[in-house]
């Protein structure tokens, strides 16, 4: 331990090693996508040992201000992605656009009596079989969105099975013969996330969330897919496309 790690309140060296990166992020030091310097060139800079850098480095990737890359080390993160809404919103293509890479983890996959809102929603007879697929979806890593899509199990048959194969909404229907789909419309609120989402997110429970409630329907007109996203709005800022409008 060094003396400073001795002298200093427990608690505290970590967190000024936290702002500091943090300000120096914000004011363009590191910008995105640079690498931070290594644990030990940190630990020397605030003559502090390495488990108290690494502490403070976790609370920056929590926060979304930095990501990890095994066995390359630690890179700043972009700051506020700005998220195109439209009638064909595809995660994956809105994120390589700007330079992130995409990736949708499914962490709940059940098929479940539809309740009277998914029934509603999607035009389905009351208790009517729904797939329910929970996903964490993460940019460069970082968790930025957390969603609850519901598709009607009947009129989409084998789409259970390729959502399990195949990584990606739009893969997983097109799979399944659903080569095309539109977004009929998108309300957007905000609120508090809750522990579970503020979990999943990896971020504080007091700061907002942009939700999200939207359908989608088939060419044909046929909802296919009915879903409410908790955006983390620290990390993602939504921009409705001018083609929505007609």
């Amino acid at each position: 331990m060094t003396m400073s790690d001795a002298t200093s309140r427990p608690g505290t060296l970590w967190r000024r090693i936290h702002d500091t990166l943090s300000h120096e992020i914000d004011d363009g030091r590191y910008p995105a996508g640079a690498k931070l310097p290594t644990e030990a060139a940190l630990a020397e800079r605030f003559s502090v040992n390495r488990h108290t850098v690494r502490r403070a480095l976790e609370a920056l990737r929590e926060a979304g201000r930095i990501h990890v890359r095994r066995g390359a080390g630690a890179f700043v993160t972009q700051g506020r992605f700005d998220y195109a809404i439209g009638p064909r919103t595809r995660f994956s293509a809105n994120l390589a656009e700007l330079g992130a890479a995409p990736n949708r983890r499914i962490i709940r996959l059940e098929t479940l009596p539809a309740d009277q809102q998914e029934a509603e929603r999607l035009g389905l007879a009351k208790a009517a079989p729904v797939i329910v697929a929970e996903n964490i979806a993460e940019a460069d890593g970082v968790p930025v969105i957390y969603s609850r899509n519901t598709y009607p199990a009947d009129r989409l048959p084998g789409l259970y099975g390729a959502l399990r194969e195949v990584n990606g909404i739009t893969k997983a229907l097109a799979k399944i013969g659903v080569t095309d789909y539109q977004r009929l419309w998108t309300r957007i609120v905000a609120e508090r996330p809750g522990a579970m989402i503020a979990r999943h997110l990896k971020m504080p429970e007091n700061h907002p969330v942009l939700r999200t409630e939207s359908l989608n329907a088939d060419p044909h007109g046929r909802a296919v897919e009915y879903a409410k996203a908790w955006f983390c709005s620290d990390r993602i800022a939504l921009v409705v496309d001018k083609s929505s409008f007609g």
